[in-house]
């Protein structure tokens, strides 16, 4: 299968990361090629990947995003649970991982991933039905971010069991209710699985009672709940935080 990836920064990100095969780039003739797009060619020159100039228009057909490139290469390569847990050794950490529970939306899951991605954390699960999955849209959503990023489609339910079997992870579940404790309350500097819900309906039951703490933001404002990304994000930072401090 073949995909388009356009945008500077994730054309860029993915040539960089040598994840998939590449077929051809487009530039819009009339660019600038300095900054970004030089490097762009540059790379896909080093790769001997063929350079085509095309009028703007024929980008237009392909992204109203393109910022005048566009690569075509094979799709996303997903990875398996063990890879994830591989990663997380080769770097001497304990596992730092995201779950994603029937997220839909692709702009959250490339806001996620990009933010998991800086935080270093070692992989991603999400389901394999359901929900989305690594596009063009999330790849450029996440500024390239994906495909540095490993992630892996498996039955949550299950990779989260062997991850509490196999790893002693704590599985921390990100969620609104009564029942959750604050998330500045627990520490994350081990073996972690952040689990964050869908934008609707949250966590299914059978993933919500496989964490063994639910956490919650406080909100002080008018509105009852922040954006799943943006949440997300913040606790992914927390624990980011929390493992630097132990590290030191």
């Amino acid at each position: 299968m073949k995909e388009w990836i356009t945008g500077r920064n994730p054309v860029y990100e993915t040539l960089r990361a040598r994840r998939r095969d590449f077929f051809r780039l487009h530039v819009a003739t009339g660019v600038e090629e300095k900054g970004r797009i030089e490097q762009i060619i540059a790379l896909a020159a080093e790769r001997k990947i063929r350079i085509t100039r095309v009028p703007r228009k024929q980008l237009d057909a392909i992204s109203d995003s393109h910022q005048g490139v566009a690569l075509e290469a094979s799709g996303y390569s997903y990875s398996a649970l063990q890879d994830i847990l591989r990663r997380a050794e080769e770097r001497h950490e304990p596992p730092f991982i995201l779950a994603l529970d029937l997220l839909q939306n692709p702009q959250n899951l490339g806001t996620l991933i990009r933010s998991a991605e800086a935080a270093g954390v070692h992989g991603i699960l999400i389901p394999p039905r359901r929900a989305a999955g690594v596009t063009p849209a999330v790849v450029q959503a996440s500024a390239g971010a994906s495909e540095h990023m490993l992630v892996a489609q498996v039955n949550l339910a299950q990779a989260i069991a062997a991850l509490k079997k196999d790893a002693g992870a704590w599985v921390m579940g990100l969620e609104g209710s009564p029942d959750a404790q604050p998330y500045d309350s627990v520490r994350l500097d081990g073996p972690l699985v952040l689990v964050v819900g869908s934008e609707g309906e949250g966590m299914r039951g059978l993933v919500r009672r496989s964490c063994d703490v639910l956490l919650s933001l406080p909100m002080r404002g008018n509105i009852e709940s922040l954006n799943a990304a943006v949440a997300g994000s913040v606790v992914l930072y927390k624990a980011l935080s929390d493992r630097m401090k132990k590290a030191k």
